[in-house]
């Protein structure tokens, strides 16, 4: 499994769907230099874990809008299959409310750009693809911020559900961070101490 911590979020030009809208040549560039991302990919539409964890960022989109985060999704249906879950109700199944774009990997590269594709492929001695497992994305999650660099990743197997008070938690850390030059320990808050980033600092909190 690749980090990408530290590094420019693997670019991409591909179809979506945002606000029940098709879109060709969506990019992350669109958002550099002036918004957050959280990128969070996820296996399959239309089963049961994923659409807990999209209505749950639909739910939470005031919040991270707040924080000038921008939420985007990917997964490896492509962009029709996207937009026919949002044509189905929440409850019965379906994503319908979800207005954050919702990428269509549909060949897969973005989701082995980012390490997080399930499976392997390959050739054999004549020429024939050979597959091993399905090929969607693990549960990844990717914190970027407005230059572009990757400042978290999250990588759950496919029955693992995410936090989405973790993925707040995290951006208000980052930016406590970046408006402060304060680190943040173990289970931060928003609102509670952080330390300078010194030695003498690091060595006072370890010894309580």
């Amino acid at each position: 499994m690749s980090v990408l911590v530290g590094k420019p979020a693997p670019s991409f030009n591909a179809s979506a769907v945002a606000n029940g809208q098709i879109v060709e040549n969506f990019s992350l560039d669109q958002y550099k230099g002036s918004k957050y991302v959280i990128l969070f990919f996820y296996p399959k539409d239309f089963t049961f874990v994923c659409p807990t964890e999209l209505h749950a960022f639909q739910d939470s989109l005031a919040e991270f809008e707040s924080r000038n985060v921008e939420i985007v999704g990917v997964s490896t249906d492509t962009e029709m299959s996207h937009w026919g879950w949002l044509q189905v109700p929440r409850d019965k199944g379906g994503i319908g409310g979800v207005t954050y774009p919702l990428v269509a990997d549909t060949n897969k590269t973005i989701s082995a750009d980012y390490d997080v594709l399930v499976g392997e492929y390959g050739f054999d001695e004549y020429g024939d693809l050979m597959v091993e497992g399905e090929l969607i994305a693990y549960r990844g999650l990717f914190l970027i911020d407005k230059e572009g660099i990757v400042q978290h990743q999250l990588v759950n197997n496919l029955p693992l559900g995410r936090s989405i008070k973790e993925a707040i938690r995290m951006v208000d850390a980052l930016q406590h961070f970046e408006e402060n030059g304060e680190v943040c320990p173990m289970d931060w808050e928003k609102g509670a101490d952080a330390m300078e980033a010194t030695h003498e600092s690091t060595a006072a909190y370890l010894a309580k």
